[in-house]
């Protein structure tokens, strides 16, 4: 999948009372597809994310369909725990949201508590290049102190 956009950048902003959250506007247009559709994502614990629906489902049914040829062929047939492990993470991992005034999303249940902040709590709204992501302030403050070291690294080997 190949980003129309490079989305950067990190915000603060504060979960309302209906757990609702205003994106900034050039983000949320960056993860909201033609038909005005965002995936948002359990991506890790204290972390959500935003996509745009229409490559997300693209990356999707590519997978699932060579899932699907692997199991119609045998080759899975070993590994249905792993398989079910799979079938259970997709069933809860994603749901397709629309941004009310293209900029503003409801946190649904499920989600808010994999995300662990209550309403009129803030969160850090994160671009992580390729999608949109929602942090719990204290994991992102984790994920940096043992990420940021490895910055120079990082963008020496992706950048080669």
């Amino acid at each position: 999948m190949a980003p129309e956009t490079f989305i950067t950048g990190e915000i603060r902003r504060t979960i309302d009372d209906r757990f609702r959250l205003t994106l900034p506007n050039d983000m949320a247009a960056a993860v909201t597809d033609e038909n005005g559709e965002t995936i948002l994502a359990k991506e890790r614990q204290g972390c959500l994310s935003l996509w745009r629906a229409s490559d997300w489902q693209k990356r999707l049914d590519d997978g699932v369909a060579l899932i699907r040829q692997k199991i119609h062929s045998g080759r899975l047939e070993q590994r249905w725990g792993e398989v079910q492990r799979l079938g259970r993470l997709l069933s809860t991992r994603s749901r397709t949201v629309k941004l009310a005034n293209r900029s503003r999303l409801l946190i649904p249940e499920g989600y808010r508590e994999f995300l662990e902040v209550g309403p009129n709590q803030d969160v850090m709204v994160v671009g992580a290049v390729i999608c949109v992501e929602i942090w719990n302030p204290a994991a992102w403050l984790d994920v940096l102190r043992h990420e940021m070291p490895e910055f120079g690294p990082l963008f020496r080997d992706l950048t080669n």
